[in-house]
């Protein structure tokens, strides 16, 4: 016996089988268990949601003989005769090829004899949008006013296509993308039918590479299981078969994007291509993952969205860490154009490394969306500068860095070896601290810093974030980012520390709960300690230049703050 593909097997053989389109199978069900069945319906959709399936259910069912809850019995000898082909009730016509005014007046040429054997005569037109003008002005009286033994079921993917004159004389039923959910469970479902060896995992790719079409997985899926036939069908065999690339590797070349490192991202792609992946596919996969990406950046419970192993989704929330959300959007368009460039170039591989040159180099682009890409470039550059540790110290200076030498003249008087040892840190007026923003007040010159004694472990809490701190509010990211920027972080008490708002409305939005929040857990992940934030906003004028050392260095030192003038 001959090999029937599979989604020719498993085609629906009654409305219960259908798979995602729950709402026009309930109303179409309706219409012939109340008798209200229409003369003309036009279903409409993207490939392989199941159209034509649901158009000879239909036929069958407005002829069977014993009818269960509206759909057909596929026993009587109507249904028999129709599933057979043997019946001249059901007339399935493909209009691509049959698309000529001659064939429409076939049609009103039969319409006017009644069925032999049955209650309906059913035209099932594939296709329709492929008929000419004049068969559409032909077929219009038809369908307007057919007998009342008759039935026209239209089908289409394109329905901009068809004249308003016919649209207006339809029902008209939209067939959405199936779920991605709904596609694996049926894949599982045959799976385990055929017994056919396969991983869960290889069936959730297959049905998100068929993008929302049930008849495209059920034939990717035939393609995979003839490959690797007898065998367990991996993840990688359908990876290899439909010539996708695994997800480490665009976290890898995400990476290097991020980077700038384009020298990585070009041999990336030169991987890619001697493995013989597709890079049609390769390109909208990549868009999925930093979809994915932008989505859990976005969304407050992404890992449920996400249908993601623990491990994917722990790299997924490391590389949402690399980049904001504009520059995913950013990335995301520059790709999207890329995809519709790739079906008609004959160069692609050259496309796609322009495209990464694009990401990698925006200084080479004038649009808008690469000066700003540069702008962030050139903010992220003065914070790492900015957020650069002083030299080791055993005092902290709030807002000020080690004096040079010569800065006695500008009116302050370092205290004997502090340059060489480090153990007490003066203050240089005007020089930002590390991770202060512009906005923080510099003291006067000839004004010396206060300093102020504090117990050991305090100053070891504010040490540890103090040092770091411009890393810590890039890591948050978002609008916590922002609103944190230009701010000073004090003692606040044990196991406690301030942050310092220069900006009102920074503080007001940084005050919240689920910001003070976000950078406790992130302190905690980063540091293992268990440190709590206070927020405070400066006042007019103030002055954040205080010196904090402890107790015992300040018994020490204490003498060195005398300094003589002639």
């Amino acid at each position: 016996m001959s090999y029937t593909a599979l989604y020719r097997k498993w085609r629906p053989a009654s409305f219960e089988d259908v798979k995602g389109q729950d709402p026009i199978v309930q109303t179409l069900k309706n219409q012939i268990t109340s008798g209200r069945i229409g003369h003309a319906y036009l279903f409409c959709g993207t490939r392989g949601t199941g159209k034509t399936s649901i158009a000879k259910i239909f036929a069958r069912a407005v002829n069977c003989e014993n009818p269960v809850n509206g759909s057909p019995c596929n026993e009587c000898p109507a249904c028999r005769a129709i599933i057979s082909g043997s019946s001249m009730n059901v007339v399935e016509i493909d209009a691509a090829s049959n698309n000529g005014v001659e064939n429409i007046r076939d049609i009103r040429d039969q319409v006017q004899y009644p069925p032999t054997d049955g209650r309906y005569r059913v035209y099932i037109i594939d296709e329709v949008h492929m008929l000419s003008i004049g068969a559409f002005n032909a077929l219009l009286k038809t369908l307007e006013e057919p007998p009342s033994y008759v039935i026209f079921i239209l089908a289409t993917t394109e329905v901009h296509k068809i004249p308003i004159t016919i649209l207006s004389r339809c029902q008209r039923y939209d067939f959405k993308r199936i779920a991605l959910e709904t596609i694996a469970g049926h894949l599982r479902e045959l799976t385990r039918a055929e017994h056919i060896e396969v991983e869960d995992r290889a069936l959730t790719y297959v049905a998100k590479a068929a993008d929302g079409s049930l008849r495209d997985a059920l034939s990717l899926l035939d393609q995979c299981v003839a490959f690797h036939y007898g065998k367990l069908l991996t993840y990688d065999n359908v990876l290899e078969v439909l010539g996708a690339v695994d997800a480490s590797v665009f976290s890898e070349l995400f990476g290097a994007i991020v980077e700038g490192r384009t020298r990585d991202c070009i041999l990336k792609l030169e991987e890619i291509v001697i493995q013989g992946r597709e890079l049609g596919q390769f390109v909208t996969d990549f868009i999925w993952y930093m979809r994915n990406l932008l989505l859990f950046q976005s969304a407050d419970d992404a890992e449920g969205l996400l249908d993601m192993s623990t491990e994917n989704l722990k790299q997924l929330e490391e590389d949402a860490k690399k980049a904001d959300g504009e520059t995913l959007m950013r990335y995301i368009r520059i790709f999207s154009e890329l995809s519709n460039q790739l079906r008609y170039a004959s160069q692609k591989r050259v496309i796609v490394e322009v495209a990464l040159i694009k990401l990698t180099r925006p200084a080479m682009e004038t649009s808008l969306d690469a000066v700003l890409e540069r702008l962030n470039q050139l903010e992220a550059q003065v914070e790492d500068l900015e957020a650069r540790p002083a030299p080791p110290a055993g005092v902290m200076a709030a807002g000020y860095a080690a004096v040079p030498s010569g800065a006695m003249a500008a009116g302050y008087a370092a205290a004997p070896g502090d340059a060489q040892t480090g153990d007490l840190a003066q203050a240089v007026p005007g020089a930002p601290a590390a991770g202060l923003g512009a906005g923080v007040p510099s003291a006067p010159v000839g004004e010396p810093p206060q300093t102020v004694a504090l117990p050991q472990a305090q100053l070891e809490d504010l040490k540890l974030v103090r040092n770091e701190w411009g890393k810590l509010v890039r890591s948050l990211g978002g609008g916590a980012r922002s609103y944190l920027r230009d701010t000073v972080v004090e003692p606040g008490g044990d196991s406690c520390l301030t942050i310092v708002f220069m900006d009102p409305m920074n503080y007001d939005m940084g005050k919240r709960p689920t910001v003070i929040g976000q950078l406790e857990q992130l302190v905690q992940e980063k540091y293992n300690r268990s440190i709590y934030f206070k927020t405070r906003l400066a006042g007019r004028g103030e002055l954040l230049n205080t010196i904090y050392v402890t107790e015992e260095e300040l018994e020490s030192k204490i003498h060195m703050d005398i300094t003589y003038e002639d």
